[in-house]
């Protein structure tokens, strides 16, 4: 396991140097997708670094509600997508009306 932790390691470093948002829109990124990964001690890690970044308890939980609006959506329209494939006649499932899905 070593090799792979370190490999991970050197990953975080590359990410770090080459970074393209500033810290606190980092933190609240990585807070989004720990939340879909449903990883505690990540979610715990991420409110904590977007917090010391200068993120507000308001902007923390916009980032909540909109990744848990999005992963609903993405389920539902997920949903649609593989439904409509499943009907040979049907146009593909972009072509249907999905105004209500992904917000």
């Amino acid at each position: 396991m070593a090799s792979f932790t370190d490999a991970l390691g050197g990953l975080d470093r590359a990410l770090d140097a080459s970074r393209a948002v500033d810290a606190k829109t980092d933190e609240l990124i990585r807070f989004a997708l720990s939340i879909k990964g449903r990883s505690e001690p990540c979610v715990r890690k991420h409110v904590a670094g977007a917090l010391a970044a200068g993120a507000s308890e308001t902007e923390i939980g916009y980032v909540f509600a909109l990744t848990m609006r999005e992963a609903a959506g993405a389920d539902d329209c997920w949903t649609h997508s593989m439904i409509a494939s499943l009907d040979a006649g049907r146009a593909a499932a972009e072509d249907d009306d999905l105004s209500g899905c992904c917000g």
